[in-house]
């Protein structure tokens, strides 16, 4: 009998430890995290994240955030931490809202051969500095009511792209149980982006709807973007110094920044502001081809279309875009990081540097 009573118990084990094991697989299989694709450039452990913020408050005691709280849109930078500076707090430190949809930039497209559809990832959790970072439900909901064919899930593009990670670790410090939709815009015509982004802001409006959100509140975009990638060295052979890679020309490169911001992504936004500044980035023969050198020329059109469309549908004011900040590789006071296990993944010089651009779009009343 006490034999038997034994084996029993063993086979009892047996099956709890068969059932744990199913359970753990089961959790792996439902819990996919994305892995970082650059641990040089941005903060990936909350030691970092920390002291990042901390000497940024000592540097810029006087940096101005958005006196808006229910910005709509944000148009932020991805450059390695110690080149943006406070120009990421004074992008995302603002943003407290529960779910933030993030548009960025699909450096690695073109090498996968991946175009004219907007990309989103099937992963549950993202890295970050102090914790993972949950993967918003209301994706699934703005999937559901897309068009085939103008999506696609792609984790290949998605774990390699480093635009839309540089801004997850701010967004976690500003607010820990931030939840996030990735979404990449590779190379698209304007037309193209026009229609994409109809859908997609269809499909968000039905969401928040449904899950009873509201945009500026519950829900805020960011737009991942660089602005003007200029110089003449160390960009594969190309020659990106249409005014010359010298003091003279660094001026009327920045000068042109300027103009383009205050044509086209500034004060009350239309779609013909949008059209312009695609004219000014990508060339109108070849929309796979830069005219002026910002790597957002996909992410800011989509983007701001995008919620173009949104806004027509809930208010008929327009958007008013007001621009927070502007500078660059060159200009920045850069804030310290190489004794925090960070560094640089580009030099700075006159003949190799990247602007930076801080927008914010909020209802014009």
């Amino acid at each position: 009998m006490a034999e038997n009573f034994h084996l029993k118990n063993m086979r009892h084990l047996f099956t709890l430890i068969f059932f744990t094991a199913s359970l753990s697989f089961l959790h792996a299989q439902d819990h996919q995290l994305r892995p970082l694709a650059d641990t040089i450039g941005f903060a990936h452990t909350a030691v970092q994240m920390d002291s990042i913020i901390k000497r940024l408050a000592r540097m810029f005691p006087e940096t101005k955030t958005s006196s808006k709280e229910n910005m709509k849109v944000i148009i932020s930078p991805h450059d390695d931490y110690t080149y943006v500076s406070n120009l990421y707090p004074l992008a995302l430190s603002k943003i407290k809202a529960p779910i933030v949809i993030l548009i960025g930039v699909a450096h690695k497209a073109r090498t996968m051969g991946i175009e004219n559809k907007m990309i989103f990832d099937s992963y549950t959790h993202w890295r970050g500095p102090y914790r993972e970072v949950t993967v918003s439900p209301i994706r699934e909901d703005i999937i559901a009511q897309l068009p085939k064919g103008s999506f696609e899930i792609n984790d290949s593009l998605q774990k390699v792209e480093h635009s839309v990670e540089a801004i997850v670790p701010f967004l976690q410090y500003y607010n820990p149980q931030v939840q996030i939709v990735s979404i990449l815009a590779p190379a698209m015509s304007y037309e193209r982006m026009d229609t994409l982004s109809t859908y997609l802001a269809t499909s968000l409006q039905k969401a928040a709807v449904k899950n009873k959100l509201q945009w500026g509140k519950d829900i805020v975009i960011v737009i991942s973007n660089d602005a003007v990638h200029y110089g003449d060295e160390g960009w594969n052979g190309r020659n990106f110094a249409r005014y010359g890679a010298d003091s003279a020309g660094y001026l009327k490169a920045c000068e042109f920044e300027k103009k383009l911001m205050r044509e086209c992504l500034e004060e009350n936004m239309d779609k013909e502001k949008v059209r312009q500044f695609t004219k000014y980035t990508v060339k109108e023969e070849n929309f796979r081809k830069y005219q002026w050198t910002w790597c957002g020329r996909y992410s800011i059109p989509f983007g701001l279309l995008t919620a173009i469309h949104w806004q027509k549908v809930i208010s008929s004011s327009p958007l008013k875009g007001t621009l927070l900040g502007y500078s660059n590789s060159m200009r920045t006071t850069h804030v310290k990081v190489d004794d925090l296990g960070m560094g640089v993944t580009a030099p700075f010089n006159i003949r190799h540097w990247v602007g930076y651009a801080v927008l914010e779009y909020s209802d014009n009343k």
